[in-house]
């Protein structure tokens, strides 16, 4: 029987420090002007691997979770969105294209079960060897390249 007291879905890793453009919802609903994609979810910033850094949506420290969904952010604050499932066979699959404003949504597998910010990190050691080059691509296509 589920449990009704608690609400549908899995817990989201909101950023409440984050700016917003109103004083009655947080900046992942009312995101300023300028602000980059997925503002106002949480960085980690103690998950880094080659200077990209690991934003979480679904937060997997507050209930555990199989399935759900990140953002990275690239040395150049850039961002690309993850849609990941934890899994032994490699997923790597285009769920949205590159735009101006994010070097695209990737469906990923991650080996290695999200139960802390270590393996957050080795999760996305595992997947960057792929993910480098559509930001890479990214940033010859729009003008990001230094």
């Amino acid at each position: 029987m589920p449990d009704e007291t608690r609400p549908p879905g899995r817990p989201l890793a909101v950023d409440f420090t984050a700016d917003s453009a109103s004083t009655d919802i947080p900046g992942f609903l009312a995101k300023p002007s300028g602000a980059p994609v997925y503002h106002g979810f949480r960085l980690l910033n103690d998950v880094v691997v080659d200077g990209f850094v690991l934003g979480v949506i679904t937060d997997f420290e507050a209930d555990q979770a199989t399935e759900g969904d990140a953002f990275v952010v690239a040395p150049d604050n850039s961002r690309a969105g993850l849609v990941w499932a934890v899994s032994n066979d490699q997923q790597f699959t285009e769920v949205c294209p590159l735009e101006r404003d994010r070097w695209g949504v990737w469906g990923v597998s991650f080996p290695f079960e999200m139960t802390s910010r270590e393996n957050a990190r080795l999760n996305l050691e595992a997947i960057l060897p792929r993910l480098r080059p559509k930001w890479e691509q990214w940033r010859r296509a729009y003008g990001g390249a230094e």
